[in-house]
């Protein structure tokens, strides 16, 4: 069962102009090699579900999910991350996600068949 204290947030990261990262400066790559870092330390430490860049054609831009407990300081998480603590020019967002669906484990392996089923094999035996 899950825990009642949970909630989840959706963080959305707005890049600092539209045409970023297309013409992306060094000092920006390495605040952006940062973000990674400092998300994939949230995602092992098990409080950011998923993240990463969203593939929309109209324009850049990231999300993260987290899993925050009663004492998760959600506004402090946005404020350490080095876009917003080294200033590049992006903004973060965060929105409650009240009715969260989340499955309860992580599946050991994926699920073979999760679009299309098996069809069953054609026989070679013919019928008369």
């Amino acid at each position: 069962m899950a825990d009642p204290n949970t909630r989840y947030y959706a963080f959305r990261l707005f890049p600092p102009r539209p045409s970023f990262p297309a013409d992306i400066t060094g000092e920006e790559a390495e605040i952006m090699a940062e973000h990674v870092a400092y998300w994939t330390e949230l995602l092992n430490a098990g409080i950011a579900v998923a993240f990463g860049a969203v593939a929309d054609p109209s324009e850049a831009w990231g999300l993260a999910v987290v899993e925050a407990g009663p004492d998760t300081d959600i506004n402090g998480l946005r404020e350490h991350d080095p876009v917003i603590r080294r200033g590049l020019g992006a903004r973060i967002e965060i929105y409650p996600m009240p009715n969260a669906v989340v499955r309860a484990c992580r599946p050991t392996a994926p699920a073979r068949y999760a679009v299309d089923p098996p069809r069953p094999a054609e026989s070679s035996v013919t019928t008369r």
